[in-house]
Formats: C-alpha cells, structure tokens, sequence
C-alpha cells in the first residue's frame, strides 16, 4: 500500500460526517490515550523503547493499545450475555478469512482520527505499519470471507454469535511463481504470534479418535456400546474480539489449536528415546498445522477426517459448557443454541451432538434428536456433486467408530420415515440413504447434515432453486418448508469504508453516512449518475485506485501498467467451473487480431488475475502457467505491448483484493451458468463502482435484477440450456470448434503454444480438456457470446460519461448485497435471535489517564 493511502479514510472518519452516535464515542478517546496505551505495551509487553522496537514492535505495541479499547466492551457483551442468558448464534466454519484487523478494529471502535494522530505524533507511517501485519492464514475463499462478513455483521447487528474455527499454524499456502508455475511454501503468518488473540487454556477440551467399540450392560436389562481404547488429544482455544460497528458488542471468534495430552514423555526421554518422547506432541500438533492436507494417501485423508471433526467435537464441548453455566438439564437446549453449519466440513456436529447427549448426558434417543434438528441449521455453498463430501465406511470406522455407528442409527430411522412416506420406491430410498452402497461404503455428509437440521439454506436465488431440483430434489419434495433461500452478502465496513476511502468520503459528501449501517441507503445515489460534476469526481477516485494499483503491481511484479487502460479483473480461486480459461482465451483472441492486423485500434486493457490453485489440482496450475506464459509473451511483443497487459499477482488475499476491488473497471464473473452457488467477490466489486460481466448464474442474476440489464453485460447459456444439453448428450466441443475459425485459431495456438518456441505441448493438456476430453465446463460453447460481450464493454468504455453513469448506478443499487440484511435474514429465517443492546457508561479506560 502507497504511503497516504490511508489519508481520506482520515478525513472521512472526522466528526464532520459521524454521525452523533459515532462522534461522542470518538470524542472520549484522544490522542495522549493511544500514546499512553502504545507506550506502556512497547515497554511491558514488549520490553523495548523506541529506539530498539522493530517495525513490527510497533505494530505490536499499536494492536494491544487498539484491542483495550475493546477489552472491557468484550467483557461486558459475554457477562450480559450470560447474565441474561439470552439464546446465541454458534458458526462453525472451517473457514474464517478475517484478513488484517488493525485498520478494521480502529474504524469500528471509532478512534481512527485518535490513533493516525497518536501514530503521526510518534513519528511512524502508518501504511508501512499495517503491511507489516500479516493476513491470518485461515482460509482459502469465499466461504471464508463470507465467514468473516457475517461474523462482522453479527457484531455490529447486536446479535449474540460466535464464530468458531480452527488456528491453523500455517495457513494454506503462501504462492509464489518460479518460472510460471505456481509453487506453494508454509503461510508463517503466526511467526510472531497475533497481538489480537488471547489463549484460553482453561477452556481446554479433549478430544478422541480411534479406538474400538464395546458392548456392556445398561443397567436397565439391556446392552449399550461404549467407545474405549481411543486416543486422545486436546484442543485448546484462541479469542479473537469481533467489534461491532458503532456499538458497544464485542463478540468472540474462537479458533482451536491441537496439542497433545501429555506432550512430553519424561520417562521416555531418559531412557534415551528422545524422539519418540515428542511422537505424541508432533502427532497432535499436525492436525492444525494447515488449511485442507492433501487427500491423496491414507494418512491425508484421516488427517482431514481428524480436522473435521475436532473442529466439531471441541465446539460442542464449549458449547455445552456454556448452556450448563445457567442450565441443569438439556430442556431449553435448543431454545437457547442455534448452531450454523457453513457447508458440509461441520456436518459432524449432527453425530457428534447425538454422542454427547445419549452417551454422556444419558438421553432418550428420540428426545436427544429433536434437539439435534431444532438447534442445527446447514448451509449449502456448492452445485457440484464432487464438492459434496463424502467419507469412506472404512475410515471412519477405524477414527470415529461411535460416530459412524451413530449415524447407522439415524440412517435407519430416517429411512423408515422415507419408506413411510414413498412405499416401493427403492431407487428414492438409495438415492436419500446416509450411506452411498459400492464395493466402499461411503457415508455423505451433505444427507447428514439435511437430515439433521431443522433449516437447509442455499445462498442464492438460482442456487436454492437448483440445488431443490437438481441436487438434492428427493429432500426438497419430502420437507419443502425446511429449504429456504438466503443471498449472501458482504460488509459495506470493509469493502467500502476501509477499503476505498475516497468514494466512501464521496458518497457521504452526497448522502451523508447512513449507508455505514443501512447499505439500502445508497439508493439516495442514484440521482447523482447523470450529475456530470459528481460523476467527473467519481472516476477521478477511480483513477486514483487504479495508480495506486499500477504502482503495487510494479512492485510485486515488475510489469508497468498503464493507469489509463482498463482494468480487467478476475480475482477468485482457481477452478474449471470458474473458467480463468475463458478469459485468457478471449486474450488470446485480441493478441491474435493485433498480430494479424497490427493498425487495429482496440481499448487498451490490463487484465488482473488473482487466484490460488489447490496443490494437488493438476489442470488448475497448468491454466496458471499458461496465463503467466501470456503475459510473458505479451509484454516481449512489440506489436501489442502498451495496448494488452497481463498481470498474475502472486499470493492473493484479503489484503491484496482490498488494493485491487477499488481499481476495477470490470469484474469478471464467468462461471459456468448453474456452477456458482453464488459468489461475493461480484458483490465487492460492484459496490465500489465496477461493472460486471457474467453468466445468468449464482448472485449475477440477482445483481443484474437489481442494477437493471442495461448496466450489466450478461452472457452465455443459461443453466436450463446447459442441463438440457448434458441430459441429452448432445454437446459437441468439436461442432463449435469447427464453424467458428477465430475460436479454432485460439484453441490451436494453445495446443502448438504459440507463446513460446521451446515447449510445443506444453498446454497440451489444456487443449484436451477444451475438445477430447469434452469441455464439461463449456468454454467452447460460451466463447463467441463472451467475446461479443466484451466488444460491447469495449464499445462502453470508449463513451467516458455513459460508463461513469453506469458505475454510479451499480453502487447504488447494491443496497441489498449487504452481509446485514443477510444476517438479519438468518436470524429471522433460521435461528430465531434477537439482538441485545450492550451499553457501556463511560469510557472504560479514562481511568488509565
């Protein structure tokens, strides 16, 4: 980040536009109370002055004086909590993409201007302090970062929630490209520990895997199973505070970390044995060491198995925990728990939940699953059946043998009830069954978790809709009031305030703030798009975004980018369905028509890739390579060099898309219709004035119902045609390859690599996956309505004032994507919360001064 980036959050967060509630809070701390908090903790927490503290000393010592000020905020919001015993939201995600939380933490205790001047006071740059702090390595994507904006919303909503995850050591990866390829290294994002969290090591649970099962008396005549000779380990937990905005909530991610129950072995020491004296510690230190081991041994499969479900056991246990505190029997269970499970990784919360109650609490069967259903409520995030989780028989009988006898159990029960309701229907019974019958057993998490739930949501309107009819319909015909719909959204906090000061200041000068907290409230906008002046200071923000941009990209990369050029942005993981492909071959279709035709006249564009690949994936880091190969290419070649620019930025996250969502001119959002559940980064892009093209697919359809056709670029088959086309058999790559010459001259120049002399079949593979191995994502039948839709945002960008009114109309009405409304839907849909207002009298600290 450039040095002043920060100047207009600055301005913007000064009590000429704060609303009145924001402007007391912001009156009762002062600069001298920064200082003095800053002082104290580079001295007793860190042990420096300033003359010995490294810049990430200060970082430090800033991020402890900015968390008191939440401190007593976060005691009060759990005391009260608990005090009232008020039913809470539980969100368990495997997942959390909370990127840095500095600049947040200041924006939502409304003590920005306090701590710039405390910062500027001490001689320090506040910019080069924030990059020294690390992204937390705890997530991988969307279902993160969507995590992340409910968590925030929650908070600044009023609503009692926790967030719960996992404190991976090492994140998922850190990306870097050695000769275009993609290389992964550890994320050490907690080298030096996080100012942020506080250990909880006496809310420490155990936890259990392996073992064997054992048939004993009941005491009541009969037998029962008891799990015995397992192994067992622990999870410790981490706080991390999540401020609400504007408001006295201070809610609590807490995130768990594995350690061994006895983690070193004396006596074994002593006898010499001085490795497998730590065997135990190093087992169980590796179950949270990174975000999604690879599947494919054995050992990385229980692995995941194992990280699944001690992100499950460990959440019940303090969960239940809690409820105790005010509760001597499970009665009220539900009325005072609702648990969210984000997608099918938590789905063992169903088996675990059931183990707790009829094996420790000693529950009737029946009366421990009514509670089961009426607490836990699941998301489903995903249309493609691969990415519906499935776990083999074997292996979960060997590290979770209670638990997979216990979904035996509900398994039968549940088909009974379908029997009931479909007698003679065998192939429904199949289809619905926990159990997927084969030569291996494997039990499907995403029937477990509909099963077990009182509420099935989808996360767009299309997505709820397909998933109902194609994914699941079976469940969706035998409970349709369990299936509701719930559109995602982002927070306005982040993606806006924090991340684009300038339009944030712009907008509050032509509607005031409201919008901070009310996202509906930028409808007021609208009128402004035909009002030259303001659209003229519009995109003169924008064209500050896009330097900014320029300058970071020639830092990480090397490459100069024209400012001026459209930006072109695709920023999400690397996957097929997610067609990064798509869009490289319609690069290769321009640098193709400058090569023949020289003189052609065309926008210049600067496409901006951001996106990691799973390790493992193949194809994925292939198209990687093959878009860096582009962009070599491209900038070596006379003849389109300063017209085309390709641009991969290594190691894409939250961090970095808070650089790039602001510069964007385009947002690229080109999945396969009926693919995407619904996607968010099309939200952040739009909110912050770029325009979207995309297929009739996840939220796209919802943007371009709201934003209206005409300020969209919609394209493709729709997901009706495209299910049509795969039930009949009648999709041919081949046939369009053949009438189309410009597309047949792209899918060539791929597969003889045009790009470079020395490695002909290099992206072989990538020209079999578009013709002999049947292009099951589409590329070949979406690329000339693609390619024509681009000559449209072409055609757009040449009419300066036509563009700007357009971009200024999707920020306006991008009030609904706002992750309030969709936490307000949750809360009224599925877990029945309400919110408590936490009051704080005076401020905590003033006895500090």
């Amino acid at each position: 980040m450039d040095v002043g980036a920060f100047g207009a959050v600055t301005n913007f967060m000064g009590e000429s536009s704060m609303n009145n509630k924001q402007r007391i809070r912001t009156k009762a701390v002062t600069a001298a109370n920064i200082l003095k908090r800053v002082d104290f903790h580079l001295k007793y927490s860190r042990c420096k002055d300033m003359r010995t503290a490294t810049e990430y000393d200060k970082l430090n010592s800033l991020s402890h004086a900015v968390r008191d000020f939440a401190v007593d905020k976060m005691i009060a919001t759990q005391r009260e909590y608990l005090d009232r015993d008020v039913k809470r939201v539980y969100y368990l995600s495997m997942e959390f993409l909370i990127g840095r939380l500095l600049s947040s933490n200041m924006l939502s205790l409304g003590i920005m201007d306090a701590t710039l001047e405390a910062v500027k006071q001490l001689g320090l740059n506040f910019d080069r302090l924030c990059c020294e702090e690390p992204d937390a390595g705890l997530g991988n994507g969307g279902l993160g970062r969507l995590a992340a904006c409910y968590l925030d919303s929650m908070a600044s909503l009023e609503y009692p929630g926790y967030g719960y995850g996992i404190r991976y050591e090492h994140g998922i990866f850190v990306q870097e490209f050695t000769d275009g390829w993609q290389v992964e290294r550890p994320d050490d994002w907690l080298d030096f520990g996080s100012p942020w969290e506080m250990i909880r090591p006496e809310y420490k649970v155990p936890v259990l895997v392996y073992g064997r099962l054992e048939n004993v008396s009941d005491g009541k005549g009969g037998t029962k199973s008891v799990w015995v000779d397992w192994q067992m380990f622990e999870g410790v937990p981490y706080d991390l505070p999540v401020i609400g905005f504007g408001v006295d909530n201070v809610n609590i991610l807490r995130l768990w970390s594995s350690r061994a129950a006895e983690g070193f072995r004396l006596d074994v020491f002593n006898q010499g044995e001085y490795t497998k004296a730590v065997e135990e510690k190093n087992w169980a230190e590796t179950v949270t060491k990174v975000l999604y081991p690879s599947e494919n041994t054995h050992a990385g499969k229980a692995l995941r198995l194992i990280q699944e479900y001690f992100l499950v056991a460990c959440t019940v246990r303090d969960i239940v925990r809690r409820y105790r505190k005010n509760h001597l029997d499970f009665d009220d269970f539900a009325e005072k728990n609702a648990i969210q499970m984000n997608d099918t990784h938590p789905a063992l919360t169903v088996a675990e939940l059931m183990r707790y109650f009829v094996d420790e609490a000693d529950m009737p069967w029946d009366a421990a699953w009514t509670i089961v259903q009426r607490t836990l409520g699941y998301t489903n995030h995903t249309l493609l059946p691969e990415a519906l989780e499935k776990w083999p028989v074997p292996l979960l009988e060997r590290v979770l043998p209670r638990h997979l006898q216990i979904i035996y159990e509900i398994n039968q029960r549940f088909l009974r009830e379908v029997i009931e309701l479909y007698p003679g229907d065998g192939d429904r019974v199949r289809r619905m069954s926990l159990i997927e019958e084969g030569d291996t057993k494997f039990v499907r998490m995403a029937n477990l978790a509909m099963v077990g739930s009182h509420a099935v949501n989808g996360v767009a309107k299309l997505h709820t809709e397909l998933l109902k009819k194609n994914v699941v319909p079976d469940f969706a015909h035998m409970w349709p009031d369990r299936f509701v719909n719930i559109t995602n959204g982002v927070t306005q906090r982040r993606w806006l305030l924090q991340c684009n000061p300038g339009l944030a200041e712009l907008i509050t000068e032509a509607i005031g703030d409201g919008w901070i907290t009310d996202l509906g409230e930028l409808h007021k906008l609208e009128k402004q798009a035909r009002n030259k002046a303001f659209c003229r200071k519009f995109m003169n923000v924008k064209q500050s975004n896009k330097n900014r941009l320029a300058e970071l990209i020639l830092e990480k990369t090397g490459l100069e980018v024209n400012p001026k050029s459209l930006f072109d942005v695709q920023i999400k993981r690397l996957h097929e369905y997610k067609r990064q492909l798509l869009n490289a071959m319609h690069i290769v279709t321009l640098y193709r028509r400058l090569k023949a035709q020289p003189s052609l006249e065309i926008v210049p564009r600067t496409f901006i890739f951001g996106a990691k690949a799973a390790p493992g994936y193949h194809i994925a880091k292939v198209i990687i390579k093959f878009i860096n190969t582009l962009s070599e290419a491209i900038d070596r070649d006379p003849v389109v060099k300063g017209r085309l620019k390709v641009v991969f930025l290594p190691d894409y996250n939250v961090s970095l898309a808070e650089q790039i969502v602001p510069a964007a001119d385009l947002s690229e959002q080109i999945s396969t219709a009926g693919k995407e559940a619904s996607g968010t980064g099309n939200m952040k892009l739009a909110l912050n004035g770029a325009l979207t093209i995309g297929t009739w697919d996840g939220a796209n359809i919802e943007i371009a119902e709201e934003v209206g056709l005409d300020h969209i670029f919609i394209f493709g088959l729709h997901s009706e045609n495209i299910e049509r086309m795969r039930t009949s058999g009648h999709y041919s790559p081949w046939d369009f390859y053949q009438r189309d010459d410009e597309l047949r001259g792209v899918v060539n120049a791929i597969r003889d690599n045009e790009f470079m002399f020395d490695q002909k079949d290099l992206f072989g593979d990538i020209y079999r996956l578009l013709t002999e191995w049947g292009d099951y994502y589409l590329h070949l039948a979406d690329y000339r309505s693609y390619v024509d839709a681009q000559e449209r945002v072409s055609q757009l960008y040449e009419q300066p004032d036509l563009w700007a009114e357009k971009a200024v109309l999707n920020v306006a009405r991008m009030g609904y994507f706002s992750s309030d409304r969709a936490v307000r839907d949750y809360a009224q849909k599925i877990w029945a919360v309400k919110p408590l207002h936490i009051r704080m009298n005076g401020h905590p600290l003033d006895e500090l001064d």
